[in-house]
């Protein structure tokens, strides 16, 4: 049977068309040459081969290297994704070339979320630094380390809005603003792509997860969302809309429905939206099984249904499952799928190859076989040095009473807590192809810091949870979180005994990267009970405690910030995050990071965000009402407000000064304030501005970020810095839905977060 099916293989090889030969050579990379290119290549395709060109597969038990082989051979698979080494990939793109009759490239994707080798911060982390550059940096990075394992495409940036900490995958987005989450997102995809995804080291982006994934209700994840039109248009909408202006070729739907229909499902968005109103012309994905989903989503009544909503919908790539192979033919064959639509998603895949540059060459990402390393985890293949100083720019110093921080390199330190010593959660969640053994751990970044100049003692302290039903929810898929076998207490009377050993206790505490994840939604906010009893332990000894968080969204920190002398937010900070935390605990980094979103007091204030709209009963602080918005059993205000981020120095903002009182349509006016160094250290902060519209056809938000410009200043220095307003920064969506900028009054508010600031107006004509 072996020498049938060889001399089988051989006749149709012998016998493919000269066309085959011709799909790879120099071609223009220009939009009237891909389109003439592609289209002529569809009159060459059979369906059978059009329908192969919409899967997108994984590697894995579900689909062995065999049946892939076979799938190819038949022209049955588009695309493949967690594959990462250039061997492997190297293999399947032969087999296109050596078996497949048109030989049409594979593309090869991944989730290069924040680093895919060397892993950066965790996204909110990123956002925390409020600069753009280090973004820019850790895309690039990013796509060069992805490109030099022979990907073509990330399933990134995630550009969610997110305004419920509850929900795991927060962690991937850049916060609870639009403006901020806008700027990020077409930042990264510009960064990864650069002038062309088909250059060397770019990839293509694949934005997601359109649309308004993060306003899930609960925080449940995959649960439903249900908004207003003008919150969807005006909040969640814009980063999307951003990212795909700034040129990704891709777009991953979500998996939640959105006022009631799936997302999978949703010809008006993907189609009304997407298509027609934004002119997207790359390709839609699907999420992972998104399509059998529409089953239990009550949308279609069979899996062959399923596929015709989501085709005739606008999925154009099927995420791993065999629906659209299985069942498009005879769809099509009944009519109930035409063949142009056929065409249509073939086509914005080939666009998107295309674009990638393999019609040009398809080994374009992965170079000449000799070059293939032969250590694909070589330590020459990081960048370390890149991944450290982003870390350093990432983190927020929250709380820092006497000046704890920083601390000096002498006598002796304790190092306390389930998160010091874990190479694999500094690296947090979607970290790619990073390896945690090369990861550097707080432990070890303050070993390298105080050696041969103070003693640093160290212990667990606890557990990260002591309940089984987490630690059993966290390893369910591998053993990520160590799990001590002594008790509780024989842990923190170890703790204790070192810190009272100590000058100075530094506690490592928060989540586990598993605990903000995919599928790793919360009911509370706070750290782990096992952790809070080590943390009180350790401030019963009296000594300074300093306390490094380490977790992927907004905690309840009104214990922890009561007992910590010093509070540093880190995140998850990657594969240099032990050595840049140790730059800022010691002052080698003064610490300017400023918060993408609000941390609440407690889980019973979320929804908590700053641009939330006014109320017609205020609360008002000074002068108490029982009958205004507010809780009777709590503080209103968050404990840390969006914007919010200490330094090691102090920092004035003068009043602002307006270049005009009056604006034209279609004018500019331009805000500017001085900022002062005051304190006695070099240092950055981020100055903010935010706009109100305080009376208009609609009600506006108190305060939205207009503009951010993240500035260094030497002790004593001032700089002058202005923000240039247009008509864009005014425009909002009315109850017409119409975008528009209404004349008026505008409130101007410039600070170093979204609560302190300084005030001016204008009107606009």
């Amino acid at each position: 049977m072996k020498w049938i099916y060889s001399v089988s293989l051989a006749v149709s090889l012998a016998l493919q068309p000269a066309l085959a030969e011709e799909l790879t050579g120099p071609h223009p990379m220009n939009a009237q040459a891909r389109d003439a290119f592609v289209n002529q290549l569809l009159t060459k395709m059979t369906l059978d081969e059009k329908i192969g060109q919409l899967r997108l597969i994984s590697v894995g038990p579900d689909n062995p290297k065999e049946m892939i082989r076979d799938m190819i051979h038949k022209g049955q698979v588009g695309a493949i994704f967690n594959t990462v080494t250039r061997q492997d990939i190297r293999a399947m793109q032969d087999q296109v070339m050596q078996l497949s009759r048109l030989k049409i490239p594979l593309f090869f994707a991944y989730d290069v979320v924040h680093g895919q080798r060397t892993i950066f911060p965790i996204p909110l982390g990123l956002a925390a630094s409020w600069d753009l550059d280090a973004v820019s940096q850790v895309g690039r990075v990013s796509a060069y380390e992805a490109a030099d394992d022979g990907l073509n495409m990330t399933w990134a940036p995630m550009v969610d809005v997110s305004r419920e900490p509850r929900w795991g995958r927060i962690s991937e987005g850049f916060g609870e603003d639009t403006w901020l989450s806008s700027q990020m997102g077409s930042t990264m995809v510009k960064a990864m792509q650069g002038k062309s995804a088909a250059d060397r080291y770019a990839v293509m982006t694949s934005v997601k997860h359109f649309a308004a994934y993060g306003g899930i209700e609960g925080g449940r994840d995959y649960n439903t969302v249900d908004m207003s039109s003008q919150r969807l248009f005006q909040d969640y909408l814009p980063p999307y809309k951003a990212s795909l202006d700034a040129g990704s070729g891709g777009v991953m739907v979500a998996l939640n429905s959105l006022n009631g229909v799936p997302a999978t499902a949703d010809g008006w968005l993907l189609k009304t939206v997407l298509r027609d109103q934004w002119k997207f012309k790359g390709i839609t994905i699907s999420d992972h099984g998104a399509i059998k989903e529409l089953l239990k989503h009550g949308v279609a009544t069979d899996p062959e249904d399923a596929v015709r909503v989501a085709l005739k919908s606008g999925i154009d790539m099927s995420m791993s499952d065999e629906y659209y192979s299985k069942y498009l033919p005879g769809l099509v064959k009944s009519g109930a799928v035409s063949m142009a639509e056929i065409d249509d998603a073939a086509r914005h895949v080939l666009n998107v190859k295309y674009d990638m540059g393999l019609f040009n060459d398809p080994y374009s990402h992965l170079g000449p076989k000799e070059s293939d390393p032969q250590d694909t985890n070589a330590e020459s293949r990081l960048h370390r040095a890149e991944a450290r100083d982003v870390a350093r720019k990432s983190m927020v110093l929250l709380k820092n009473r006497l000046n704890t921080l920083p601390l000096k390199r002498a006598g002796t330190i304790a190092l306390i807590g389930p998160l010091a010593d874990s190479q694999r959660d500094i690296m947090g969640s979607w970290s790619a192809a990073g390896v945690a053994k090369q990861s550097v751990s707080l432990l070890q970044g303050m070993r390298n810091a105080t050696a041969g100049k103070a003693t640093l003692l160290y212990a667990k302290g606890a557990n990260i949870s002591d309940n089984k039903g987490v630690q059993d929810f966290l390893n369910l898929y591998e053993q990520a979180v160590s799990v001590d076998a002594r008790s509780p207490q024989a842990l923190i009377d170890e703790a204790v005994e070192k810190a009272k050993q100590a000058d100075v206790v530094v506690a490592a505490v928060g989540e586990a990267q598993g605990m903000a994840h995919e599928a790793s939604s919360r009911s509370e906010l706070s750290i782990p009970a096992s952790q809070q009893k080590l943390l009180a332990a350790l401030k019963a000894t009296g000594k300074p405690l300093v306390i490094v968080l380490m977790n992927g969204r907004p905690l309840t920190l009104v214990n922890e910030d009561r007992m910590a002398d010093a509070l540093l937010e880190t995140w998850f900070s990657g594969t240099e995050g032990g050595n840049a935390i140790a730059d800022v605990l010691f002052g080698d980094y003064n610490p300017s990071g400023k918060l993408p979103i609000t941390f609440p007091r407690s889980v019973g204030q979320i929804p908590l965000y700053y641009n939330h709209l006014p109320t017609g009963r205020p609360y008002n602080f000074a002068k108490p009402n029982k009958y205004t918005s507010h809780y009777y059993d709590s503080v209103n205000g968050p404990l840390y407000p969006f914007g919010y981020g200490l330094s090691y120095t102090r920092f004035s903002v003068s009043p602002v000064k307006m270049s005009a009182t009056t604006m034209p349509r279609n004018g500019t006016v331009e805000a500017s304030v001085t900022v002062t160094n005051t304190g006695d250290r070099d240092g950055a902060t981020v100055v903010q501005m935010y706009l109100n519209d305080p009376v208009a056809s609609i009600s506006r938000p108190v305060r939205e970020l207009r503009g951010f410009k993240r500035i260094m200043l030497k002790a004593g220095e001032s700089q002058r810095v202005s923000f240039k307003i247009d008509v864009d920064a005014l425009k909002f969506w009315n109850q017409q839905m119409q975008q528009v900028a209404e004349p008026g009054k505008f409130n101007v508010m410039i600070g170093l977060d979204s609560v302190r600031t300084q005030n001016a107006q204008f009107d606009y004509l």
